[in-house]
């Protein structure tokens, strides 16, 4: 199954320190047309929220360091979709600062993919 990742911005050296944890292709959408009409964002009130703290709390302890500079109110999210017209297969939209995503949620929807079947024409 091919992996793509839509990034908003790329500050310093961002994509590149990513890529030893994602192989697959990263597109860089400056004018933020992937991130629907409505963009989601979190103000700065988000940060008063116990579950934010938590979040960045369990990303400080696993090592992740972040950084202060870019856009940062814009929330992210993760889907799995399907070929042809299966579809979105999972959709995590992040509701908070540093939402994860269930990682087994994503294998078992990525399970689900039926490949394109193609008619040869010889």
């Amino acid at each position: 199954v091919p992996l793509y990742a839509v990034v908003k911005e790329d500050i310093n050296t961002e994509i590149q320190d990513f890529r030893p944890h994602f192989t697959g292709d990263i597109f860089l959408d400056e004018k933020q047309a992937f991130y629907g009409p409505i963009q989601r964002k979190m103000g700065v009130l988000g940060f008063i929220r116990l579950g934010v703290w938590q979040n960045f709390i369990r990303a400080w302890k696993s090592g992740y360091q972040g950084n202060m500079n870019g856009e940062g109110f814009i929330l992210g999210g993760v889907f799995v979709i399907g070929s042809g017209k299966q579809g979105i297969l999972l959709e995590h939209r992040e509701k908070e600062f540093g939402d994860k995503v269930n990682t087994e949620s994503v294998l078992e929807a990525a399970k689900k993919i039926v490949p394109l079947k193609f008619k040869s024409l010889f």
